[in-house]
């Protein structure tokens, strides 16, 4: 084999590897999308607080309406349950997210019993809703960065299910 064949030879290799791995750079970031569209299909909602009064959620494949908004001007995402007295923060975000750690509590969950701390959230924004002074706690026991989004925000709103649909509107729209 002379050289300038041994040379064509490695180059259709490199570039034969060079291809493989940009189709599974691109599998990967659409499946990636993909999987980001099945757990969380609202994840591209933009919605700025003091908009139309009503947001639409369609629900996951879990069966959870999850959504984003903020903590203090901070992005997060949210999984409303109804289920919840208070919005529960996991302990790990409370720093990052503004919340101070106030005294103890304990609350049950679908886990059980935890101790957690309880705070105050100066400004929640979730869609067009604003809501400030919000009762929450800080929950050591959450270990992802989803924050349960409970009544003493959800009770303020008026909410329709239909099907995979959930419209959550302000009182008297």
């Amino acid at each position: 084999m002379s050289a300038s064949e041994h040379t064509t030879r490695r180059a259709g290799r490199i570039m034969s590897w060079l291809a493989a791995l940009a189709l599974l750079g691109l599998l990967w970031l659409y499946f990636e999308n993909a999987l980001q569209k099945r757990d969380n299909p609202n994840h591209g909602l933009v919605a700025q607080p003091g908009g139309s009064g009503e947001l639409t959620l369609r629900r996951n494949r879990m069966g959870h309406y999850v959504a984003p908004g903020t903590i203090n001007g901070q992005p997060v995402t949210f999984l409303l349950d109804t289920g919840a007295t208070l919005v529960s923060v996991p302990a790990h975000l409370g720093a990052e997210l503004g919340l101070k750690p106030g005294g103890t509590a304990q609350v049950m969950t679908a886990n059980g019993g935890v101790t957690v701390r309880t705070t105050r959230i100066a400004e929640l924004g979730f869609g067009p809703f604003l809501a400030q002074d919000v009762r929450a706690h800080l929950n050591p026991g959450m270990k992802d960065d989803q924050v349960l989004l409970g009544m003493s925000v959800l009770g303020n709103l008026e909410f329709t299910q239909r099907g995979d649909t959930l419209v959550l509107r302000a009182p008297g729209l």
